[in-house]
């Protein structure tokens, strides 16, 4: 292998590398502020924008050791801060010398839950504040049931203000145990979910451990970030390529080019791989494999490539490549879990568009299996839909999609539903079963 070949090969692993994370509890259990502190410590902010926080500081109360307002790092609109909250879902970007970072700041308002939906939809990992002075509250039960439903696979779960409890053990400890039998009508295995007592305010256990609660002996809240998986094997799952676009040459030279853009799925393929376009069912094998950086042998998940077959099958936007016996359900009907997103009530029997990858396809409610009572987490019937709840509906598509089981792949598994007169977008949903 040349220089060259391994600093592209160390560069695309830095690329993967990347751990995408959400942030949420209820209001001002300090999700920003636990983000300002994070960027601080890990000396992840611009000089000229401490500078400019430092001196707004100057006229707020809710400031650090260090006279800085941390919640001012991360909440960019204007609006948000004369309201005093967060009101969007706000991206942010940092680095450590072990890894990249994604982070999704998400509001904590009942009524933004939707967009607590969106920002945790790829997270690899989920940050639940709690505050220790109330303990659990309902939209820390929310929460905590919609990352489980988008079965993001790690979660901090962080219990803020330990200085405004005398940075009690027996708080945390009591926190603790009410949060682990909650979880225990999910499905949560105990080593995907990591307690930790934090002041974000005072910077306890969250990049440095604190010197305030000795008898915590666990890692702090960036030991976490940098330490957990981010692939979660997902390129040994099977290959999946939606096709985004079809490419081809406009030159007479390579008028026979044809190539089937797309970000992979999961899985990975190689040259000489055979593979399927569905729904046609046709056949071929893998003949190259293309980037903007130039060709290659293989790929894997994550990465977006230009796929050219050996033979010219038929193959267009919305279809998608796999390998020979590694082929997705082609799914006509479905469960899914439902995150209702619109004030409109949701009934069985409105058609809507769902959009699943790059596809399109009519879709139709024909029932309603269950609604989960945010508290107990209880199965209820009902039959219809408000605004934030969370369900077990049945679809059926005009035409069928190619599915993987939402656990199988977050990817594949996954759509959302709009609304053809408003154009809104009404629900996010993940494939339970399909029928």
């Amino acid at each position: 292998m040349t220089r060259l070949q391994e600093q592209t090969m160390q560069n695309k692993t830095a690329e993967i590398d990347i751990l995408r994370f959400t942030t949420v509890g209820s209001v001002d259990d300090g999700k920003s502020t636990l983000i300002g502190r994070m960027l601080y410590d890990s000396k992840g902010i611009f000089e000229d924008q401490l500078r400019a926080v430092e001196k707004t500081s100057s006229k707020r109360s809710n400031v650090g050791d260090e006279g800085i307002d941390f919640s001012l790092l991360t909440d960019g609109l204007a609006a948000e801060r004369e309201q005093g909250i967060t009101i969007d879902v706000a991206y942010r970007y940092f680095n450590t010398p072990r890894r990249k970072f994604i982070i999704a700041d998400t509001p904590g308002h009942v009524q933004y839950t939707r967009n607590m939906v969106t920002g945790a939809s790829t997270a690899n990992l989920t940050i639940i504040l709690i505050d220790a002075r109330k303990g659990i509250l309902d939209q820390s039960r929310r929460h905590a049931l919609i990352s489980s439903l988008l079965g993001i696979p790690n979660f901090i779960v962080a219990v803020n203000k330990m200085d405004l409890v005398d940075y009690s053990e027996e708080v945390f400890r009591n926190i603790e145990k009410d949060f682990k039998e909650l979880v225990s009508k999910l499905d949560l295995e105990e080593e995907q979910i990591h307690f930790i007592p934090i002041s974000a305010l005072k910077g306890d256990n969250v990049v440095n451990p604190s010197s305030n609660m000795d008898w915590y002996k666990g890692r702090t809240v960036i030991d976490v970030l940098e330490s957990v998986d981010v692939q979660q094997n997902i390129a040994e799952k099977p290959f999946r390529l939606p096709v985004q676009y079809v490419i081809r040459a406009d030159n007479d030279e390579y008028k026979d080019f044809r190539g089937f853009a797309g970000l992979v799925s999961s899985g990975s393929i190689k040259i000489g791989d055979e593979v399927i376009s569905l729904p046609s069912g046709m056949k071929s094998k893998v003949k190259a494999i293309s980037q903007l950086s130039g060709d290659k042998d293989h790929a894997i998940a994550r990465e977006s490539i230009n796929l050219v077959l050996e033979d010219e099958i038929d193959t267009s936007r919305g279809d998608m490549i796999s390998k020979v016996g590694e082929e997705p359900s082609m799914a006509k009907q479905f469960n899914a879990n439902l995150c209702w997103m619109s004030e409109d009530k949701f009934n069985p029997g409105k058609k809507y568009l769902l959009k699943h990858t790059s596809n399109k396809v009519k879709a139709m409610a024909t029932d309603i299996n269950f609604r989960l009572d945010i508290n107990t987490y209880e199965k209820q019937s009902v039959t219809e839909l408000g605004l934030n709840d969370i369900a077990n509906v049945k679809f059926k598509v005009l035409k069928p999609i190619m599915a993987d089981i939402y656990s199988d792949n977050r990817i594949t598994g996954s759509f959302i539903l709009v609304d053809e007169m408003s154009n809104n977008t009404v629900a996010a949903g993940m494939i339970t079963d399909i029928i």
